[in-house]
């Protein structure tokens, strides 16, 4: 598997527990292997402006929304590889696209606004994006434990499982360490599904006999909503 860096397709999140997610996984063994990045823990920061104007109107459930994060797939340095990420739902379909820079040139690109290192339509919206919202910087960093899966047969039907969500407002940095403020309950797992179509029948299925329904859950709107229940929060955006 190569590294993708332009995604369209739906995402489906579910909130489950221990139980449930076995018997997920025992459904999905015939059918599902790890990607190359296996179980590993994504490390996010999240930009936003200066009053978190793009997961408030996030939250308000608009036809349209957007974000911009840097994502690695294990701990950086400075000359290390990130990815830039730049998000977007428009009627429950999901677009995203993304260029990968070593650390320190995406936090160049994005903090001191230089251009771009690489050139591509890719960073020609990243460019529009940070222009159109004044004033972004990392507000949230976000981590998370993931097993990520995809199916043996030729597809882009993927199943990650995400555990021990953590998020935090000081250290925004991938180089600083893991730890934060737990976002899930002890024992819950968020597993969502990634398919640009249908969902395959053995999946239906399975979801069906274990009453697992789907659910609106977004890990940086939860981390905000529980930044604004802070003293610190309260006495900002009250």
């Amino acid at each position: 598997m190569g590294t993708q860096m332009v995604f369209k397709r739906y995402e489906m999140k579910y909130l489950i527990s221990r139980s449930q997610k076995e018997k997920i996984l025992q459904a999905m063994e015939p059918y599902m292997e790890l990607d190359n990045h296996g179980r590993t823990i994504i490390r996010n920061l999240y930009y936003d402006t200066e009053n978190y104007r793009l997961i408030r109107k996030s939250l308000e459930k608009p036809v349209y929304k957007e974000k911009l994060r840097v994502r690695s797939y294990r701990g950086v340095t400075a000359g290390d590889e990130v990815f830039v990420e730049l998000k977007k739902k428009y009627k429950s379909v999901v677009y995203k696209r993304r260029v990968n820079l070593s650390n320190v040139q995406a936090m160049d690109y994005l903090g001191k606004k230089i251009e771009a290192p690489v050139h591509s339509q890719i960073t020609e919206e990243i460019d529009y994006f940070l222009e159109y919202y004044e004033n972004l910087a990392p507000r949230v960093f976000l981590s998370y434990d993931r097993e990520a899966y995809y199916t043996k047969e030729p597809s882009e039907f993927r199943v990650t499982f995400d555990e021990n969500i953590l998020w935090r407002e000081t250290d925004l940095s991938l180089e600083k360490g893991i730890y934060g403020e737990a976002i899930l309950q002890p024992g819950q797992t968020l597993m969502e599904i990634k398919t640009p179509g249908s969902i395959p029948l053995w999946m239906v299925k399975v979801l069906s006999q274990e009453g697992i329904r789907k659910t609106s859950f977004s890990k940086y709107g939860k981390a905000y909503q529980a930044l604004i229940k802070s003293e610190k929060g309260e006495s900002r955006y009250a």
